[in-house]
């Protein structure tokens, strides 16, 4: 008979960034381990709160489910000596089986065991599997206590382990289990008798802990938007930060806060940003979008005392508003160009100059975009005047206090300094895109001042030594070269990778030949990977992708429009004759020694048709290609695939006479080379 099993560790509060990683960490850890032990269930379900983790398993069988194997073994001569005694191979061959030698099975010239194995009882088997859940949890980081070897993401409090009614019993870092949980830290009358994994989420319930984060996370939104609407407001709720609030409570309560009228004469995000990112408050817009002199915050607990909690989050709130306030108010008496000098006094990098030095390549960097991308001219104007001021936020107080609004606060500094909107904007989207999935620039100024910030980062970082590997990526350079691919896409700008790297390194002082070619090497790799990721997010089929690489990565813009035309035409049309012979033709092209075409040591009327079908088909697609229609291009190669196998019906490529083979190779190179210029076709599976 089946039963539900229930496992929860209780813990010290949990940092509320860690806790989807562990719930999604902890429910494929037991389904993974229950399959591997041939233990069928029918659900698993993960729960967690800021002090628990919880799992529970529905309907898990009484018993391993039976297995039964042929092993194959050594062969009969190898196993059986001329008498048919069983050798050491065959001996250790039926002991490794754990079957007895006389019960292996001849067949096929080999012999086989036939191992039978019959499933244990679930039960038994419960106090060694939940200890080994535990145990193959990993955490961002961890926590030891006592004198204990144990380490977690926080000490563990107490483990409830039943599977059913009975308890599992077992010991973790000295914690023993049982039957007993605790509810909310202050709402709780003390401990708590737990029956049961279907009783677990109602009876913590009843003791004010709302255990399933799903619950939690909707009755949170249906507060907040609740009570904004009561005050005649919208809540602004941001994701990432709904996230976090949900695994901060137990019992979740919104309330109202307010803040005095004055503080609405700051630029928003001034007050926005104190609010969202240092108090976890949500921000209240009127129906025109303004902001309203309240906030909405969610406590720990139920509504008891409610206006004593809103008054201590209000005077934290006006701590900070003020701060704020003084920070603008000293920021707004000096002038950002009047803050370059400061920026000399800032290193970038070690042996990198400052960063008034980055600000001045940036201008140069964002001026060789303009120059390679055919960009008007008369946008170096704004460009020059943006890249210059570009990073003099930094040195500003409300800045350095509130490090989240660089470039908002430049934004904010240049409009009230004079500057132009489009200077004033381009400070502000440089930094874009700030996390994945973020807004791009979307004017020219702050696109190229982007693409510059975010190469010289790259360029100077890497000629370090300090390249990311693995999971680290302190100075969050793919996040950046992810940025440069989707502005350069978004954009539709055609700019050599190679080309923009060399400039950064000269303007970077990086003389020595060697480490040059290395550098772009290194940069063009990392490039590579990023590419494969956007390519994939767009739904490119992986061996689509590897097929436009082959052919260089240089201009990403034209690697995108590769990979989406090659991605129609494969949808669009049965593509399986061309493909063919592409690839039959890059095959043999591979040993052609020589690059021209000699059209007068064509013999057959089939090697001259072909050639005439190229000579025509590559006019058509160089003009295509120039156009950037590459869909076009392949339409234009698909008149190929008839003379291709005609030639191939008919002409013996490897002639004897090695003039006639020669240029028969030659003219399929010429071919290969045409087509290698949207894909390499070999690639497609």
């Amino acid at each position: 008979m089946s039963k539900d099993l229930l496992l929860e560790i209780g813990t010290e509060e949990i940092p509320a960034r860690f806790m989807t990683g562990i719930l999604n960490q902890i429910e494929t850890i037991a389904k993974n381990k229950f399959a591997e032990l041939r233990i069928a269930f029918d659900e698993v379900q993960a729960y967690g709160t800021p002090r628990r983790i919880a799992l529970i398993v529905k309907n898990v069988a009484d018993k391993q489910e039976d297995i039964s194997s042929e092993n194959k073994g050594p062969s009969i001569k190898v196993a059986f000596d001329a008498e048919g005694n069983p050798t050491k191979a065959g001996m250790g061959f039926a002991r490794g089986q754990k079957v007895d030698v006389k019960d292996l099975v001849v067949k096929d010239g080999y012999v086989y065991a036939m191992v039978h194995e019959v499933g244990q009882e679930t039960s038994g088997m419960m106090a060694t599997v939940l200890p080994e859940i535990i145990y193959s949890l990993n955490f961002p980081k961890n926590m030891r206590w006592a004198n204990l070897d144990m380490k977690f993401v926080r000490p563990i409090k107490w483990i409830v382990a039943l599977f059913g009614n009975e308890v599992v019993d077992f010991s973790v870092a000295e914690v023993k289990t049982g039957n007993v949980s605790r509810g909310h830290r202050f709402l709780s009358k003390g401990d708590i008798v737990i029956k049961n994994a279907d009783s677990y989420v109602e009876t913590l319930e009843k003791e004010f802990v709302i255990v399933d984060q799903d619950k939690r996370r909707d009755m949170i939104q249906k507060q907040i938007l609740e009570l904004a609407e009561s005050k005649g407001g919208n809540a602004e709720i941001s994701e990432d930060l709904l996230e976090e609030v949900v695994f901060l409570v137990e019992y979740p309560t919104a309330l109202c806060g307010n803040f005095e009228d004055k503080y609405l004469k700051l630029p928003p995000e001034t007050v926005i940003t104190p609010m969202r990112e240092h108090q976890r408050y949500f921000p209240v817009k009127a129906a025109d979008g303004s902001l309203m002199p309240m906030f909405i915050t969610v406590r720990n607990g139920g509504k008891e005392h409610l206006e004593i909690v809103q008054h201590g989050n209000e005077r934290v709130l006006r701590a900070r508003l003020a701060d704020a306030q003084f920070f603008f108010e000293e920021d707004c008496k000096v002038k950002l160009i009047d803050r370059l000098e400061k920026l000399k006094t800032i290193v970038f990098q070690e042996g990198l100059g400052t960063i008034y030095d980055k600000a001045e390549r940036l201008a140069k960097l964002s001026a060789f975009l303009v120059k390679h991308t055919g960009v008007d001219q008369s946008a170096l104007v704004t460009i020059e005047r943006g890249a210059k001021l570009a990073k003099t936020d930094l040195v500003t107080g409300m800045v350095c206090e509130f490090t989240e609004l660089q470039g908002i606060m430049g934004r904010e500094y240049a409009l009230l300094n004079g500057e132009t909107k489009e200077v004033s904007q381009a400070i502000y989207e440089h930094y874009l895109p700030r996390f994945a999935g973020d807004e791009l620039p979307a004017s020219v100024a702050g696109q190229f001042i982007s693409i510059a910030d975010k190469i010289d980062n790259i360029v100077a970082t890497f000629s370090r030594g300090l390249i990311p590997t693995g999971s680290q990526d302190p100075y969050a350079l793919r996040r950046q070269a992810l940025g440069i691919v989707n502005i350069l896409i978004d954009g539709k700008y055609d700019v050599s990778l190679a080309g923009l790297v060399e400039e950064a390194m000269n303007l970077l002082s990086i003389a020595d030949i060697e480490k040059r070619d290395k550098l772009i090497a290194d940069v063009q790799e990392f490039f590579r990977l990023r590419i494969k990721n956007v390519l994939t997010d767009e739904n490119i089929r992986y061996d689509i992708i590897d097929a436009v690489l082959a052919t260089g990565m240089d201009n990403i813009y034209a690697v995108y429009l590769k990979a989406i035309a090659v991605t129609a035409e494969i949808e669009e049309r049965d593509m399986t004759k061309a493909i063919q012979a592409f690839v039959r033709v890059g095959n043999l092209a591979k040993k052609a020694k020589a690059a021209i075409v000699k059209a007068e040591l064509f013999i057959t009327d089939e090697e001259k048709n072909l050639y005439q079908a190229y000579v025509s088909v590559n006019s058509a697609v160089e003009s295509l290609i120039e156009g950037k229609d590459y869909a076009g291009a392949i339409d234009a190669m698909m008149d190929l695939i008839e003379p291709i196998d005609n030639f191939f019906d008919n002409v013996m490529v490897m002639d004897k006479e090695e003039a006639i083979k020669t240029n028969r190779l030659a003219l399929l190179s010429s071919i290969t080379n045409m087509v290698n210029q949207v894909a390499d076709f070999s690639k497609i599976v």
